[in-house]
Order: C-alpha cells, then structure tokens, then sequence
C-alpha cells in the first residue's frame, strides 16, 4: 500500500465528499470528514518520510508513462506544501461542528463538508500533479468550491465577496490556462518536467514569454500579491467563521507553491530572473503591499478586517523571499509560507471562538475578553507574537531568513524597512491585546464564559507548534534551504 500513497492522499478526500453529500446527518457526515482529513495527513507525514533528505516520488496514473500519461511527483517542497494542506485543514474541519451549528441549519451541514473536502481535495491535487493542466483543473475545483464555501456566510455581504473572487478567480485562471495553451503550442508537452526540459530551447520565442506574461498575472490574481489582492479582505472578512482559518491558511498558499514551481521548475531561473526580469516586478511591488497593507491593518476596527490585510502583507513577505534571488530568500519564502498558515490559521480560529461567544468581531467589543476566555485569548496572544516575529516563535525564523536574505544582496535599507514592517505588526496586534487584558469588559458581556474544549484543543496546537517551529526548524527552514539550493542550482 505504502507505494499507492500518492493516489491514496487525494482519493481519500475526494472520495469522501461525495459520501458526504449523501449523508443527511450531519454529526455523521463530520465524523466521516474528520476521519478521511486525518487519514490523509498520516498519508502526507508518510509521504514526506519517504522523501526526506532530497528523494523524489515518480508515480504513474494508470501505469501510463510520462509524458504520455499523467505524473504525480512529489520532492520535499510538495510533501511540505502537502502537510500544511492536510495538517492544517483537519485541525480546522475537526473544530467546524461546532462552528456550523449558529451559522446554518443542520441539514445542510454535510453539504457544507462536501464542499469543504473538495477543497482540500483540489489543493492537495494541485500540489503534487506533475501535470501543467492539471493544475489548472484543480485549481478551478479549489476555486468554485471556495466560492461557495465563502457565500456561506451569514452576512449578506459573504455573497458580494464571494462573486467578487468569482470575477477576479475567474481571470486569473483564463490567463493561467492562456499561459499553458502557449506553452503546448511551442513544446507538444503538458509535463512540468518535460516542459522543464524543453522551454529553454525556446526561450526567444515570443509565445514563450508571452506565456510567462499571462501565467504570472494569472498566478499573482490567486495568491492576492498587491495590488491584484483586491478580492481577499472582504473574501476573509464575511466568509463562515471558521472557514475563514482554512483559506488563510491553505488557498493563497499553495498558489504562491504553483508561482514557485513554474519560475524555478518549468520556466528555470534563467528565464525567469535573467531574460523577463520578475524579481524587477515583484520587489516594488512587495515592499509596497507590506506596507500599505500593514498601514490598513493598523487602522481597521474590525479583528477580522484587520488579520486579512495583515495576509496581504504577509504574502508581500513571501513574494519579497522569490525577488531576493538568492538562498535564503527563497527559504524564507517556503518557510514563511507554512509558518504564516499556521499562525493565521491558528488567529482566525481564536477569533472564531471570541465570536462564537461574543457574536461580535470589532475591536471594542473584545474588551476585558482577556479574563473572561483566558485560555482563547492566550492562544490569540501566543499567535500574534508569531505573526509579528518574537524570538522563540516561527515568524522570527522566517522573518530572521528574510532580512540575513536582504543583508547578503547588500539592500542595507531594505533589512531596516523589514523591521519597521514588523514594529507595524506590533501596532495592529498590540491594540487588540490591549482590549482584551487592559480594557474593562461591558456590562453586557460579564457571563461570557470559555468554549468547549474541542474548540480550545485546535486553538493551542497551533499555537504550541508556533512555539516549537520556533524552536525546532528542521521540518520548516531545513527544507526550505535543501529546497532553496535545488531550484537555484547551487551546488549542483
């Protein structure tokens, strides 16, 4: 069996859903969610063992060879991007019964699990097919069934947000799927490693680059780089309250995997940094979404609000580690990604718990929480010094790769404006641990209590694997860096 793993991963979700959508019970549907989510994280954990230290998996769909038929392959970049899918989407969908019973009826709580894992399905697809079209594929299954997942919500405005990243997703995938019809036309292959192999003989073709002109536009649409993030801040802000977790951590991360995979992979450094010049494109721009979104964050009165802006400039981060072109940019990037998911996953769940509770997600309403949901708001406090970068949590690891990154290109400036970015966290996280522990809780939220356990158990897990990727990095920048060398050919 442990040699069918790789087909074994994604049918367990994608099997699940339509069993789901079956089951008119709902406590039953999630038990069979729950079970096939971790299923698939076993599956992951497994499948990163068997790659550990550099190996590769080569599978073949159906026995056809590639690049005749469909390859999945998975290396340590994938099976980390498929950790952070299966890992974090179960800790989540564990935590969504309880979530779902004040948002919707009971009877349609098992088609809200089918759409959620067809989601998680998609994103595992999208992560280990070694098929150009095939990432297209499930990247519009994540897509469609993030739009319904994010329609879900119970204000009114869920809907304007969801046919807004309908419209925005909607051309980033026609742009995507124009970059690959070009890349066929010039090459006759659909292989990532076979177009890896015959795209620099065509490197002076117009098609060629027009495609990486269209893929890159297409591509920065779904990960939400600034200014193309238009679509996430209300997508964030009105989707189901748990739900929420899930996407912050997983959707725009595994797009900036498939952005990494196609400059360093299938287009190749040299095309991508040497010919088109994309780092000219993505530092600007970067550093300018760090900042204006960190501006905002700073000034929103809704928690909500304010952790999706504060994933606007987060991902500047990330997209910041692919312009630096160099080794420990690049591992900051891949080692914020899984850090950042795991924080912002952990926040959004604290503060689905804070609204469980309080039916309120503004600033002001959080006060005194601090003692009244001790154990929440601890977790929440736990998080947020990740998400600004305290010694001893995850977020300094990257952050500390990221500005030794800027350092080893000579960008003295660009280092100090990281830690002035980072001071900014402080300013939108430190307002929010004010309220909750200094400020006087209102008459009217004096028998708030703590939530149930099944909630709180979720909430500090995150929050203690914040703590120990902080302190042990192998699973984190140890990959990353093995994976930094690889893509840039360093010491190859």
């Amino acid at each position: 069996m442990i040699y069918q793993l790789p087909a074994i991963v994604l049918l367990l979700t994608l099997l699940a859903a339509p069993i789901c959508s079956m089951i008119r019970n709902g406590d039953i549907a999630w038990k069979l969610a729950v079970i096939a989510a971790w299923l698939s994280v076993a599956a992951s954990m497994a499948l990163m063992h068997q790659v550990w230290g550099g190996n590769e998996i080569s599978y073949h769909m159906g026995g056809w060879p590639p690049p005749w038929g469909i390859e999945v392959r998975i290396d340590e970049l994938s099976a980390l991007v498929l950790i952070l899918v299966t890992l974090f989407g179960s800790l989540v969908i564990t935590v969504l019964r309880e979530s779902l019973r004040t948002a919707m009826r009971s009877h349609r709580h098992s088609l809200y699990y089918t759409t959620f894992l067809l989601c998680m399905a998609s994103l595992i697809g999208i992560t280990i097919t070694g098929d150009a079209f095939n990432v297209f594929v499930f990247l519009e299954i994540s897509s469609l069934s993030t739009y319904a997942l994010i329609a879900r919500g119970r204000d009114r405005r869920a809907l304007t947000a969801a046919f807004r990243y309908l419209i925005m997703g909607t051309i980033g995938a026609t742009f995507i799927l124009i970059a690959i019809g070009f890349m066929y036309m010039v090459t006759g292959t659909l292989n990532m490693a076979d177009l890896a192999v015959r795209l620099p003989e065509h490197a002076d073709n117009r098609v060629v680059q027009a495609s990486f002109a269209f893929f890159i536009v297409g591509i920065a649409l779904k990960i939400a780089i600034f200014p193309l993030h238009y679509w996430l801040p209300n997508a964030y802000t009105y989707a189901p309250k748990a739900t929420t977790a899930f996407l912050a951590a997983t959707a725009t991360k595994v797009s900036l995997y498939v952005m990494i995979r196609f400059i360093f992979d299938v287009y190749g450094v040299e095309f991508s940094f040497k010919q088109m010049h994309i780092d000219a494109l993505l530092l600007p721009l970067s550093v300018a979404g760090i900042f204006i979104a960190s501006l905002i964050a700073v000034f929103q009165s809704d928690v909500k609000r304010l952790l999706a802006w504060s994933s606007v400039a987060q991902l500047g981060y990330m997209s910041l580690g692919i312009a630096m072109v160099n080794v420990a940019g690049l591992t900051a990037t891949v080692t914020h990604m899984f850090n950042h998911a795991m924080i912002k996953a952990g926040l959004f769940l604290c503060l689905a718990a804070m609204i469980y509770r309080l039916n309120s997600s503004h600033i002001k309403d959080l006060a005194g929480i601090g003692r009244s949901m001790p154990l929440t708001t601890g977790a929440f406090a736990v998080l947020g010094a990740g998400l600004v970068g305290i010694p001893l949590t995850a977020g300094f690891v990257s952050k500390w790769y990221l500005i030794n990154a800027a350092l080893e290109n000579g960008w003295v400036i660009l280092a100090v404006m990281l830690i002035i970015s980072s001071l900014m966290a402080v300013a939108y996280i430190g307002k929010i641990i004010d309220v909750a522990y200094f400020k006087p809780a209102p008459a009217q939220h004096k028998d708030v209590k703590e939530v149930a356990t099944s909630i709180l158990i979720p909430c500090w897990i995150f929050a203690l694997l914040t703590i120990y990727f902080g302190i042990d990095t192998r699973l984190t920048a140890g990959v990353a860096g093995r994976v930094a060398e690889t893509l840039l050919g360093v010491g190859l």
